[in-house]
């Protein structure tokens, strides 16, 4: 018999001591003294803790997070039944409140699977044909263990790292040290490298272009703080955003403090305008004026404002001379001085399907108040993506007004609270990956992934590189979902069908999991102790995430997970450094109450920290509320330059016109989208797609929750409909739909509404793929997963982004057989 003091899991013993200092039981320090009411312990910290006035403490449950808030949860007899918000939170986000579903889902992985063909057959001859659809075979841990080390060993000596891609990109859970992407990064790169990826889904376009025209990224950079926009800004531009919507999640946890700026500025009665196809929730919920183009057709409608600031000389010489190089060709470009075609107003409307005299007023606004326009990140997940966010700075640029208070630009508004002011105080650092070993392979831009597997050898075009793909023999996803993120799923399918053994770490059966040919079962967040900060750029807070509830069935955490490999190809010591998980976390702890104590802010030991179910709150300097982005380089252009080649906003950029690229020229424009409104694919599929974020998941986070209730019509996903293309159908609301084109099908369910423009429907990405029957190729999604529809080529031959923002489709009433929804159910075998 065990001692009645030890637990088990899957990993092991686990002691009732380890367990409670892992936090499980400590949930707050009314409940230390209540189990512990004598000890020095206790007492210590009781009497310590106050003249740490950066330290906030938890109410009622025990202390952890996630991308959409920080909490605590309520714990009774090891399950997980409600949270609360922490105190501090301006906008508790109602995600939070389905937690207990993902530790407790009925789609879990419980145990270390393998596909049957797979097992049987080996890697050689392991029938990859029948991922998706074959059985699964439940195995040890050492087995599981056993199988994959062995393939890597193997893959290594006989191909080299360019056979093992461990891009594995996605939205990972939040903790620095169960970051499963890292984690798998210090695994390869000890046992011989891997090919990884460059760039992201969500700003693959904008990201690297920005580079160029401005010298930093730009989509991921603190903005001017939110003070300083609700003191100054007297005008918003809303472009291509929704804000209240993606700013409920974080990349870390979040600290919510956009919602309370965007509240601040309706509550000031400052005038918004959104530019949209959809009538979003933000322009609802701020009262802002409503410009609905074209889908795809942005680029088109800011030349035409440009043009309008140019012929009526509202633009700013001044500042074009000083701070920015190339205007005088794109004056040239906006007089069509070398093509012939003048780009006014009219030649805009035409396009984008907002009358001239609109675009015209709206230009005069533009210049006539402090404008900040605020930049989304959908209209660069398009073909030629490059060019919405070159022509909004050139835009912002005319205007004059970058680097004032309330003015210029912004590209991260509606992401991560971008704006809320940097605090004082201490950062978190993670886990490394280590560094990759010498001469290793490049890395392939993240959402050409389908054609590199599909396309051994081949060369393309990147940023002014060449890059070939390798011949990918195994792919290894830890933290992602490859067939929620990636454009044209039945492409995908088939490109997925070349490797030879693809692992997937994860706790549900997602449409990648299934597609896999081992998968491992991980924990949730709340599973395993952890540390993150809050606030993505506010840096505002440390939080413990603490194990709530035991790991679950056979879930192991990452870090062991990857422990358990390193060991058996015989590189555990370079990978754990001799630490445990809370070896590893009092470091980085230590290391971050070092700066903070240089900063003047007192936190206490590690132990105390964590057994006191605190959370730190560090201070705002009041310098940091009036920050303005680009201020420095208004002030002294010449001592605090740019990061481009001039030093300056790059309106054209001689490094990109030297790439020589006919899809992504040295000067900004309007350049047709492979598939819209006027392409010839039109006459047969008139309908435009708006592929918005979910309003009720995080990307596909939160699929197999109930609040598929809120949101999905007839169990499926939701399609807004204009009711002029829904009468012209026969389609009424509540009615199953078939939205197809030639790349793919899928089931929705109708909402006929006013809140898309005519020739628009919207589809929110995020559904989990559930093919009718997986043997057919292109068999209808029966849950509505948009990207069964979207297309999969590269933004430009410069960024190479994805496109998964656009289509070209029609729908019709759905009179095919009755078709149950199997998104997340558990596969057979499993």
């Amino acid at each position: 018999m065990k001692d009645k003091e030890t637990m088990t899991n899957a990993s092991g013993p686990i002691s009732r001591r380890r367990f409670l200092t892992g936090a499980v039981a400590l949930a707050s320090l009314p409940l230390l003294s209540a189990i512990w009411p004598r000890t020095a312990l206790a007492q210590a910290i009781s009497e310590a803790l106050p003249q740490f006035t950066a330290l906030r403490q938890a109410q009622q449950g025990i202390l952890t997070g996630a991308h959409w808030g920080a909490f605590e949860a309520i714990v009774q007899e090891g399950r997980m039944v409600s949270v609360k918000p922490v105190q501090d939170d301006p906008f508790p986000n109602e995600l939070i409140n389905m937690v207990p579903h993902q530790v407790h889902a009925p789609n879990r992985i419980k145990y270390p699977m393998v596909r049957k063909g797979w097992l049987e057959g080996g890697p050689l001859n392991g029938k990859p044909e029948l991922r998706g659809q074959d059985e699964w075979v439940q195995v040890s841990w050492d087995k599981a263990l056993t199988l994959v080390s062995e393939q890597i060993a193997r893959l290594q000596k006989e191909h080299g790292p360019q056979s093992i891609y461990g891009g594995s990109y996605g939205w990972k859970s939040v903790g620095i040290l169960h970051n499963s992407r890292t984690l798998l990064h210090r695994l390869l790169n000890l046992s011989g490298g891997f090919v990884n990826y460059a760039g992201d889904y969500s700003t693959g376009a904008a990201q690297v272009i920005m580079s160029h025209v401005v010298g930093s990224m730009e989509v991921y950079e603190q903005q001017t703080t939110w003070p300083n926009v609700i003191e100054n800004t007297e005008l918003v531009i809303l472009w291509g955003c929704n804000p209240s919507v993606t700013l409920k999640n974080s990349w870390n946890i979040p600290d919510h403090e956009g919602q309370s700026g965007f509240a601040a500025l309706k509550q000031k009665g400052t005038r918004i305008i959104s530019v949209d196809p959809v009538n979003s929730d933000s322009t609802r919920e701020l009262n802002a004026q409503w410009i609905a183009p074209r889908p795809y057709t942005d680029s088109a409608m800011i030349i035409g404002l440009a043009h309008t600031l140019l012929a009526e000389k509202l633009h700013d010489p001044d500042f074009l001379k000083t701070y920015t190089v190339g205007f005088d060709k794109f004056a040239d470009y906006l007089k069509g001085n070398e093509d012939g075609v003048v780009k006014d107003a009219s030649w805009a409307a035409a396009i984008c399907g907002i009358e001239a005299e609109a675009i015209r007023t709206l230009a005069r606004d533009m210049a006539k108040h402090r404008t900040l326009i605020m930049g989304g990140w959908g209209i660069q997940r398009q073909h030629h993506g490059e060019q919405p966010h070159w022509l909004l700075v050139t835009l912002a640029a005319m205007l004059g007004q970058i680097g004032l208070p309330g003015g210029g630009f912004g590209f991260s508004y509606h992401y991560s609270s971008g704006g809320s002011p940097t605090a004082r105080g201490g950062i978190l650092a993670g886990i490394s990956a280590g560094s990759a070993p010498k001469n290793g392979p490049a890395s392939i831009p993240v959402a050409r992934i389908a054609d590199c597997l599909a396309n051994p050898g081949k060369t393309i075009n990147f940023n002014g590189s060449k890059v070939t793909y390798p011949d990918v023999k195994m792919v290894y996803v830890a933290g992602g979902n490859t067939f929620h993120q990636h454009q044209d799923t039945n492409n995908l399918i088939k490109a997925w069908q070349r490797p030879e053994t693809i692992v997937v770490n994860e706790p549900y059966w997602t449409a990648t999991a299934k597609y896999a040919d081992i998968v491992l079962p991980a924990t949730t967040s709340y599973e395993r102790n952890d540390l993150e900060m809050g606030g993505d750029y506010s840096q505002l807070y440390v939080f413990p995430m603490h194990q709530c509830v035991p790991p679950q069935h056979e879930a192991r955490n990452d870090y062991d997970i990857f422990a358990g490999l390193a060991e058996k190809l015989g590189v555990l010591e370079g990978y754990s450094e001799g630490k445990d998980e809370m070896q590893w976390l009092k470091g980085m702890y230590d290391n971050m109450k070092e700066q903070a104590r240089n900063a003047r802010v007192a936190l206490p030991p590690f132990d105390m920290f964590w057994a006191s179910n605190n959370y730190i709150r560090f201070p705002i300097p009041k310098e940091n509320k009036q920050w303005i982005r680009f201020a420095d380089f208004r002030e002294n252009p010449l001592l605090n330059p740019l990061g481009t080649p001039s030093g300056k906003i790059e309106i054209y950029s001689d490094a990109v016109a030297k790439m020589d690229y006919a899809d992504c020229r040295g000067l900004p424009g309007w350049l047709p989208p492979q598939e819209w409104y006027q392409s010839l694919l039109a006459d047969k599929y008139p309908l435009s797609l708006n592929t918005a974020h979910p309003i009720n998941r995080l990307h596909s986070q939160l699929d197999n929750t109930p609040l598929r209730e809120k949101y999905a019509v007839a169990d499926r996903e939701a399609i807004w409909i204009h009711p002029e293309d829904a009468n012209a159908r026969k389609i009424t609301d509540g009615d199953l739909v078939r939205a197809f084109n030639d790349r793919g099908q899928i089931m929705v369910g109708a909402v006929v509404t006013e809140r898309v423009r005519p020739g628009v429907v919207r589809i929110s990405e995020g559904a989990w793929f559930d093919p009718a029957d997986p043997a057919v190729p292109g068999s209808i999604c029966k849950n509505g997963n948009v990207n069964c529809l979207t297309f999969d080529i590269g933004s430009s031959s410069l960024a190479q982004g994805n496109c998964g923002q656009m289509a070209q489709l029609d729908i019709e009433k759905y009179h095919g057989p009755a078709l149950v929804n199997t998104a997340h159910a558990v596969p057979v075998g499993a």
